[in-house]
């Protein structure tokens, strides 16, 4: 099978480090793999700001929307009410979670390539008090726009809100103070920024809110609380946990530190989709969301014609080494790459060089 890397937001291209950790077996009983899962917690809070006195991190088995779904189902009671904000597929998943699980919910839903608006979300909560509860996602990886996180975070504190923050895309590739900020529930995934691989997502969640969510959950094995009361004393899962995944986790956090930390894996990602920005614009290929919406993390191109086609473009890219993203928007014809992952400079740059070769190929 031919190798290639990743321009994805997760899965993503790893370090050979990361992938040889999964190479050992390893006990879920053993104390030296219980020791792996108190570090991962441990050092999930220093990278969000946070203290064991205040904050503590749950480890949760499954992909990121499972993480989600045992902060919705675990975290909000039948009398709360929670105000879903939304501006592109993955705020919609969290909509269709509310429905399953049978919350009392209301959407607040703006255009994908749209920022919410402060003043009609303060207009909701001045008008329903019912509402407890706000989430929104950080980073929708729907189109890449990175959503105003200070704004709802004043919203949350003046109100008196509890705030839910799905940061899958964003925590680990840019900086965070999560106490700061007020969020009592951040969610995200190991596959993503901190650049392990798939098999579980993670809750930094406020110790005060959390202690009082026993009894909520409408699920066994994404009970919220129980898994973080079994974690917490013995540094063990409750049920079988991916135990090559964590190990992979761990030395991929160790690689974060390694890197020069947050700001510095930021400053390569911002780096990455600045210049990938600039050189497709000019072969005539828009982002779009605009510059000063647009995350570091993914970026939605427009289909550069109508004869532009993207299964041909797909592979030629892919037979040329790298593997990039198709669009999740249905109003109109896109596609998505990444920046993050074990990515650099010189790898945009080449890709880059390819989809020029590609444009002149098509244009003769």
């Amino acid at each position: 099978m031919k190798n290639y890397k990743l321009l994805t937001p997760g899965p993503l291209t790893t370090t050979i480090a990361v992938k040889e950790e999964m190479l050992f077996d390893r006990c879920t009983w053993d104390h030296d793999y219980k020791e792996i899962t108190q570090k991962i917690r441990a050092q999930l809070l220093e990278f969000a700001g946070a203290t064991r006195e205040e904050y503590t991190a749950v480890l949760m088995q499954g992909s990121g929307t499972f993480a989600v779904e045992s902060v919705m189902t675990s975290t909000i009671s039948q009398q709360d009410k929670v105000l879903i904000v939304t501006n592109g597929a993955y705020g919609e998943r969290v909509v269709k979670m509310a429905q399953y699980i049978g919350l009392n919910f209301r959407e607040y839903s703006v255009a994908y390539n749209e920022y919410p608006n402060e003043v009609e979300i303060r207009d909701i909560l001045e008008e329903d008090q019912e509402i407890t509860h706000i989430v929104m996602v950080h980073c929708e990886t729907t189109t890449g726009i990175l959503n105003p996180i200070d704004m709802i975070s004043k919203l949350s504190k003046e109100y008196g809100k509890t705030l839910i923050i799905d940061a899958m895309s964003s925590f680990g590739g840019m900086e965070m103070n999560v106490p700061e900020l007020g969020i009592d529930y951040l969610i995200s995934s190991a596959n993503k920024c901190i650049q392990g691989v798939p098999g579980f997502g993670f809750v930094i969640a406020k110790l005060e809110k959390l202690k009082a969510c026993e009894g909520h959950a409408r699920s066994l094995s994404l009970d919220l609380f129980d898994q973080w009361k079994k974690m917490d004393q013995y540094g063990k899962w409750r049920y079988t946990s991916p135990t090559h995944v964590v190990a992979a986790f761990s030395k991929a956090i160790d690689e974060l530190v390694e890197e020069g930390g947050i700001s510095a894996r930021f400053t390569r990602y911002q780096n990455n989709n600045q210049i990938l920005r600039e050189r497709l614009e000019k072969v005539g290929i828009h982002a779009y969301i605009s510059a000063e919406k647009q995350s570091p993390i993914i970026t939605t191109f427009l289909f550069p014609n109508e004869q532009f086609n993207f299964v041909d473009f797909y592979s030629f890219v892919k037979e040329r080494g790298y593997v990039i993203y198709p669009g999740k928007l249905t109003d109109v014809d896109t596609f998505r790459i990444g920046n993050i992952g074990e990515i650099y400079e010189e790898d945009i740059q080449e890709l880059c060089n390819i989809i020029e070769e590609y444009m002149g190929v098509v244009a003769k």
